[in-house]
């Protein structure tokens, strides 16, 4: 069988070039030589020491130009970096750079903002005054929720602390019949439980109860509210509070001072009125609402202490309010007579004016000799022959025409 004509292989090199002859040992023993005596001429070549930075003098531009630094600079068998003085003493010479003496810091620096301290624009702020209410812009932190905790966790923790303050639910007080007992004994050692012969009993608060802790002064009740035993003195329960509203509603502190007439001073003295603290309704960064029971209220003020009698307190109520009308009214005469007096002031000035300031109504502006004259143009009539407008002064009657284009 014929063998089929194929295509001849491709030359491997160019034409007039011969290929590479292979390295022989001895060659390569030769660069190998060469090569290990560049090295080692290399690490002889003596290594120029730069001097030893002076302190407060600058460095020499050659000891920081890196064309001058050989690339074998860097020798790990040496010295640790760390070890080498980096730093010497600097020479005593007269051009040595040295610190000043005594230098003080405010005869060179005006503002020194290392000692400022950020006053609020001169507004006082939580950081002087951390436990006044009235600058509490937000929710307070101990009502906030804490991180970490869930809601539901939050709403037990919340209504725990409602309890404990109010003295209800596992917080209320334990109740004794022998508590009781000891309660009225140290009653009757007050004088509080007055025999038949001395009379008809009043009480403390002179409604004929006797207020024994621990025991509702209306009905006897054991069941009261702890909170206002603590506060206020009196055992009441939460029934006896809705039946007699007369005795046992709550006052705020302008009612008991516009109604009862009693003063800031009285109303601050927690030994003669005491008061119970709450939240205030109509902002809560303001301060709390002062309330307090109309009981005490009326029993301090119809006391000889104060005004002796309702009759006496209505009777000073009276008379305070003839005070008040009759200032009222004098305040209103002082600025008739002013007005008066302006009146005749301005009469006097248009009789003055002669004819002309004889015409002026009251209210109207009164012209003399030396004022000067504003005219005072009225609604631009357009007159129908010369086909251009035409205004007329109020006061003295002066017309001109304007042409419109």
């Amino acid at each position: 069988m014929s063998h089929s004509p194929s295509t001849p292989p491709r030359r491997t090199t160019r034409s007039g070039m011969l290929p590479p002859n292979p390295l022989t040992p001895e060659r390569v023993r030769r660069m190998e030589e060469a090569r290990l005596k560049a090295k080692a001429a290399a690490q002889n070549i003596p290594k120029p020491t730069p001097p030893p930075p002076i302190a407060g003098q600058k460095r020499a531009y050659s000891a920081l130009n890196p064309t001058t630094v050989p690339q074998n600079q860097r020798n790990a068998l040496g010295a640790s970096p760390a070890k080498i003085p980096t730093m010497v003493a600097p020479k005593d010479d007269a051009n040595t750079i040295r610190p000043a003496k005594n230098f003080g810091r405010s005869e060179y620096i005006e503002y020194d903002f290392s000692k400022m301290t950020d006053t609020k624009g001169g507004f006082l702020s939580t950081v002087d005054d951390p436990h006044n209410r009235a600058m509490w812009s937000e929710i307070r932190k101990e009502d906030q929720k804490p991180e970490g905790m869930s809601m539901a966790e939050w709403e037990r923790e919340r209504l725990r602390r409602k309890l404990r303050e109010n003295r209800a639910g596992m917080y209320e007080p334990g109740i004794s019949v022998l508590n009781v007992d000891r309660e009225v004994e140290l009653a009757e050692k007050e004088g509080q439980g007055g025999g038949e012969g001395e009379g008809e009993f009043k009480g403390k608060w002179g409604d004929g109860k006797r207020d024994i802790k621990g025991k509702c002064r209306e009905c006897g009740s054991l069941e009261i509210d702890w909170k206002w035993q603590d506060v206020f003195g009196i055992g009441v329960c939460g029934a006896c509070k809705e039946k007699v509203p007369d005795k046992y509603s709550l006052l705020t502190k302008t009612e008991a001072r516009e109604d009862y007439l009693l003063t800031d001073p009285e109303l601050k003295d927690e030994d003669i009125l005491p008061h119970l603290e709450r939240p205030n309704p109509h902002k809560q960064n303001w301060n709390n609402m002062q309330l307090f029971l109309r009981l005490q209220v009326e029993a301090f003020a119809f006391s000889p202490k104060k005004w002796g009698s309702p009759e006496a307190l209505d009777e000073e109520y009276t008379k305070r309010q003839a005070i008040s009308k009759e200032r009222k009214e004098k305040k209103f005469k002082n600025k008739l007579e002013q007005l008066k007096k302006k009146t005749r002031v301005e009469a006097y000035k248009r009789a003055r004016a002669g004819g002309d300031g004889a015409e002026v109504a009251f209210g109207e502006r009164i012209r003399g000799y030396g004022d000067k004259h504003e005219h005072e143009w009225g609604r631009a009539v357009l007159d129908p022959e010369s086909g251009m407008t035409r205004k007329r002064c109020e006061e003295c009657g002066m017309e001109v025409e304007e042409l419109e284009f």
